[in-house]
């Protein structure tokens, strides 16, 4: 099983909890966790921003993937939005079980 933990960040606890709730009701992710606020510091254009976002953590599959970034993009209110994925190296086989028959 191809388990992914993918992240992305929203401007704003609204933003993140709509986004969250609309991957999980496509079946894009099985869980999406919305952690509390925290502070990104990052150049954008050339200057040095600063910014409080809301952190999404989102468990899916390799396959679903291609749709998951794509319904991010649509919905997402910045121009770049960061969208990382990184494999699930080992976890418990149940939960890896249960990520697959959700999405």
């Amino acid at each position: 099983m191809d388990t992914l933990l993918v992240l992305t960040t929203l401007p704003d606890r609204t933003q993140a909890e709509t986004l969250a709730a609309s991957l999980v009701e496509a079946r894009h992710a099985a869980c999406v966790t919305v952690l509390p606020a925290a502070r990104s510091i990052y150049r954008w254009q050339g200057v040095i921003e600063s910014a409080e976002e809301i952190m999404l953590l989102i468990k899916t599959q390799d396959q679903a993937y291609p749709a998951l970034e794509a319904a991010i993009r649509a919905a997402h209110p910045y121009d770049v939005p960061e969208i990382l994925a990184f494999p699930a190296v080992r976890g418990l086989p149940a939960y890896l079980a249960w990520v697959h028959a959700e999405t």
